[in-house]
């Protein structure tokens, strides 16, 4: 992806020097025009108008910073953002940007319906006080509204009251994102710390063994890649970074110590819990493994707060992507109306029918995911190099270069990922039955 950024980079700037240079071409005659004009002309007062009108031409073009001065910028320097969707427009031609923006609409779709499972249950499982899975049984003792009615009810809430944000756009978000990442980190500080101090005492319930099941394997590629997905972000993260000389460490360093980190709170949660949730919060309401109750609400009500706050971003990003698909209605004012109701519908629909967030991850993940993830960065590397080639020749080394260049690592990351997608409908076939 940083490859088809510095090569987006270097597209748009090409483009930019060529009308230049038209410009220029067509500031020179014009002048050239103006100057035999003059020559022809025997009226002194002519002359001095004529020469004077070309005068202001020039400077009004100068003025206007329209004449092409060369400079000495590396074509393929990433200076300007240039997001996803542009670069499918770069280049892909009209059906391979129609699938792109399927397949990115498919899986926002299935981001905005893991949020919206995610915060009712969190908010049923702290507000209930009847333990257990089952959401048949009665919420609180002596009453007898049960929780799947009562996370329908905290369902309805949580669409009522940041579904109509959808209608409106969302800017400076600065705060924001340092709020939910504060959050993140004290979230999974806490947990990873919490299940080592219960191993360590002796209150460890897992069973490894119990998790060491094959076939659930081919389920963990959907996860994966829902929780390593941020190839749609990246030209936000790379833009405001000065120094790009080293993105492809950086990039490397990032991933590694995110792995490990994944590594160590799945590893400590195998040994601590004999069964673990689909939300992985829920496992510190108990007070075995987590006795302070400040943390066991935290903990439980992490997802309402993070989640919530991202629900109106990725809405409204979703709905931006709708109307690009559908440029046609985009701006009329029904389309004004309906796309942002397509936009919230679907998910909370999809709410209202199931409360597994684990088939949701796996399911977004294991299709929409993998064709953004994999798919398109590996063709959209593949065909930029066939146009930067066009335009500026062969460019085969260049500082953003991916150290995957040769072609046969876009022929196996394709087949990778079908082989995953196989294995992962397979999977789901199976456990129906």
């Amino acid at each position: 992806m940083v490859e088809v950024m510095s090569a987006s980079n270097a597209v748009l700037r090409y483009r930019r020097k060529e009308k230049q240079k038209e410009l220029e071409d067509s500031e020179s005659s014009s002048n050239e025009e103006v100057e035999n004009l003059m020559r022809d002309s025997d009226n002194e007062e002519k002359q001095r108008l004529l020469k004077d009108q070309a005068t202001e031409i020039t400077h009004s073009h100068i003025n206007s910073g329209r004449v092409y001065r060369p400079h000495h910028t590396d074509l393929f320097e990433i200076t300007e953002r240039v997001e996803m969707g542009k670069m499918v427009s770069l280049f892909f031609n009209k059906v391979g940007r129609a699938l792109f923006y399927i397949c990115l609409v498919v899986y926002l779709y299935g981001d905005l319906a893991i949020y919206a499972v995610a915060v009712p249950k969190s908010l049923m499982n702290v507000t209930c006080n009847i333990e257990g899975d089952d959401v048949s049984k009665s919420c609180w003792k002596g009453k007898s509204i049960n929780k799947m009615n009562v996370y329908r009810i905290y369902l309805t809430l949580f669409a009522l009251l940041l579904g109509p944000f959808v209608f409106f756009n969302v800017q400076k978000t600065k705060y924001l994102q340092y709020f939910t990442t504060v959050m993140r980190w004290l979230a999974f500080g806490t947990m990873i710390i919490a299940a080592l101090v219960a191993i360590a005492n002796g209150k460890g319930e897992g069973k490894p063994s119990k998790f060491s099941n094959i076939t659930n394997v081919a389920n963990l590629f959907g996860v994966s890649i829902y929780s390593f997905m941020c190839h749609h972000s990246l030209p936000s993260l790379v833009s405001p970074i000065r120094n790009k000389n080293k993105l492809t460490k950086l990039f490397a360093f990032d991933y590694l110590l995110i792995l490990a980190f994944y590594v160590f709170l799945c590893m400590s949660a195998i040994f601590c819990f004999a069964n673990i949730e689909d939300l992985y919060t829920l496992n510190f309401s108990d007070s075995t493994v987590m006795p302070i109750k400040f943390f066991q609400y935290f903990l439980g009500l992490f997802p309402v707060f993070t989640l919530s706050a991202s629900f109106p971003i990725i809405a409204i990003t979703l709905r931006n992507n709708l109307k690009t698909l559908f440029s046609g209605y985009g701006q009329t004012r029904l389309g004004r109306f309906i796309f942002p109701i397509l936009t919230v519908l679907p998910p909370v629909a999809v709410a209202y029918g199931t409360i597994d967030v684990e088939f949701l991850v796996s399911f977004t993940g294991s299709y929409a995911g993998a064709t953004i993830q994999y798919v398109f960065p590996s063709l959209l590397v593949y065909y930029c190099r066939k146009k930067t080639k066009r335009y500026l020749g062969d460019q085969k080394y260049h500082q953003h270069t991916s150290p995957f260049k040769n072609f046969l690592w876009i022929v196996f990351v394709n087949i990778w990922c079908i082989v995953c997608i196989a294995l992962v409908t397979y999977y789901h076939i199976t456990r129906k039955h």
